[in-house]
């Protein structure tokens, strides 16, 4: 039986394979999209990926996988340096949720060194590419199997 993961992007991720590739790679969104339902598979997931602007509509997904103990692989874009109402809806988690970024913040401008997600999160995985995702799926599946 598969277990329902969400996989859930911030703001401008939808644009992947044409946004920065310097800086996030060549893949596309929908390159992401395969990659991480495809590992899911491997380790017995069903992943929902999900990609949103709004960041109204990432915290009522951050709520129904709270409500529902969905365990969450999350890359809050841009959110993750301000959003104190995605930090509290990821702090309401019911089960694993693992932060991601493409890119290492830390190497980046000063603004995207503080993630106000972090401190309510299973982990973070960050700097590897999409690898991230791949990584951070791989952890969700050791954690949740422990």
């Amino acid at each position: 039986m598969s277990r329902r993961v969400l996989v859930l992007n911030g703001p401008n991720l939808g644009r992947l394979g044409s946004r920065e590739p310097d800086v996030y790679g060549s893949t596309s969104y929908a390159g992401l999209v395969d990659a991480c339902r495809t590992l899911g598979k491997e380790l017995g997931f069903d992943v929902d990926v999900r990609e949103t602007n709004d960041e109204g509509e990432m915290i009522r997904w951050l709520q129904e996988a709270a409500d529902a103990s969905i365990p969450v692989v999350v890359n809050p874009g841009a959110f993750t340096h301000y959003s104190y109402g995605m930090r509290d809806a990821a702090a309401q988690r019911t089960a694993p949720l693992i932060e991601v970024h493409i890119s290492n913040p830390y190497a980046r401008e000063e603004f995207r060194h503080t993630s106000v997600i972090a401190a309510v999160a299973s982990g973070t995985v960050a700097g590897f590419g999409i690898g991230s995702y791949r990584l951070a799926l791989r952890a969700l599946a050791e954690e949740l199997d422990g």
